[in-house]
């Protein structure tokens, strides 16, 4: 019996070259993504773009992939989420070079347009791809791909500085390129191949009248919402309201950063012991708890053990909701998941500078301690994570 069929019986390992194929893409995405918060000053600089202009140059961003993700689900529908990944990959992966090449604001933002719109059709698509191997291994996948995405943004971050401080902006994207489509030809054929259903899809591309992806996709987005907070604004708090150094104001997001890749890699198994009901309703009461922690806290250290705790939290929350959009019966492949990533990321994308200008009317204290509002609209809605337990049928 060869991988595929082993992946398909049910009985396979927990490693298959299938699953180490779509955590490799969402590596590789993660990588994509964390090189381009070094080049930001860069980038800025060459197209003479003041704080309001880079603004509205990360918001065509966001418009990017909130426009190409709805369309690769439509796509991943007629022709499954295999092609779709690859094309994306494929596509998205130039466009950090494209970035480090714009000579002027029109092209950049043609660029930014690129690289946000394909990265979100390649989110859509490699969750997909990640939700058709859940279920051919008849395990939890979800909560590990996110981790490697997550180290891969760590890499992504971390290395940066460094490779264009030696290779100068586009020696640095020429690197990535060439890496990302390496470690893409290494996992080219070991991708699980789905088959999508052609006369199912034909019928139901269009957005769902159902209730039900628009409820994940709340969920996910409000699961997000804290995420993006605490990226966002998390060191400023330490720093303008708990009065760390600048040295230390960055450890808001470490610390939230680390428990939160740790317990991805940890997820899957604890989904697979406890279910997704049980594993999603304690992640959510931990990132309550971690909030508040962080938003009452009377000095730095405290508020760090806060962010940790909300790290574990949020950990798991966003994968199980992608995993049960990806799984909702009477759904053209895709088109569920497309709606939740959808409504997710736009939470990441658009919420933290409405956070920024309440914090500046109140405090960002106040502004975490306000965010368990929208976990406990989570936490109603927790019992459809049930269907992400599909995977084990």
């Amino acid at each position: 019996m060869n991988g595929k069929e082993e992946a398909r019986s049910g009985r396979a390992g927990y490693f298959t070259r299938e699953r180490m194929a779509v955590s490799t893409l969402f590596f590789i995405n993660g990588l994509i993504m964390g090189a381009w918060a070094p080049k930001i000053p860069e980038f800025a600089s060459r197209l003479g773009l003041d704080p309001g202009a880079l603004g509205i140059m990360i918001l065509i961003m966001g418009v990017g992939s909130l426009t190409l993700m709805p369309a690769a689900g439509t796509q991943i529908a007629r022709y499954g989420s295999t092609k779709v990944t690859k094309t994306a990959t494929i596509l998205f992966l130039p466009t950090i070079l494209l970035l480090s090449l714009a000579p002027n604001i029109w092209l950049g933002g043609i660029a930014i347009f690129l690289f946000g719109g394909l990265t979100g059709a390649m989110d859509v698509s490699m969750n997909a791809n990640a939700v058709e191997t859940e279920k051919s291994m008849r395990r939890s996948i979800m909560s590990s791909c996110h981790a490697f995405w997550s180290l891969g943004t760590f890499v992504g971050t971390m290395s940066g500085g460094f490779l264009i401080e030696a290779l100068g902006t586009v020696g640095h994207s020429i690197v990535l390129t060439v890496a990302g489509f390496v470690l893409l030809a290494v996992v080219w054929s070991h991708l699980f191949h789905d088959v999508p259903h052609v006369s199912e899809a034909r019928e139901k591309v269009k957005l769902p009248l159902s209730p039900l992806p628009w409820l994940l996709g709340i969920m996910a987005l409000f699961s997000m919402i804290p995420e993006g907070s605490v990226l966002d604004w998390g060191a400023l708090y330490i720093r303008r309201e708990l009065g760390a150094s600048l040295a230390f104001s960055g450890f808001a997001f470490g610390a939230f950063a680390f428990t939160m890749t740790i317990m991805r890699f940890a997820g899957d198994l604890v989904r697979d012991r406890f279910g997704a009901v049980k594993t999603f309703r304690f992640c959510t009461v931990m990132a309550i708890i971690g909030l508040v922690t962080a938003g009452s806290a009377p000095n730095m250290l405290v508020a760090f053990i806060g962010f940790a705790i909300c790290g574990i939290g949020i950990s798991n929350m966003v994968p199980i909701a992608f995993s049960a959009a990806g799984n909702l019966p009477g759904f053209a492949q895709g088109v569920a998941l497309s709606v939740t990533t959808f409504l997710g990321y736009s939470g990441m994308l658009f919420a933290p500078s409405a956070i920024g200008f309440a914090a500046e009317h109140t405090s960002f204290s106040t502004v975490f301690l306000t965010l368990p509002v929208f976990l406990l609209a989570v936490l109603a809605l927790s019992g459809l994570a049930r269907y992400a337990d599909a995977v084990k049928n």
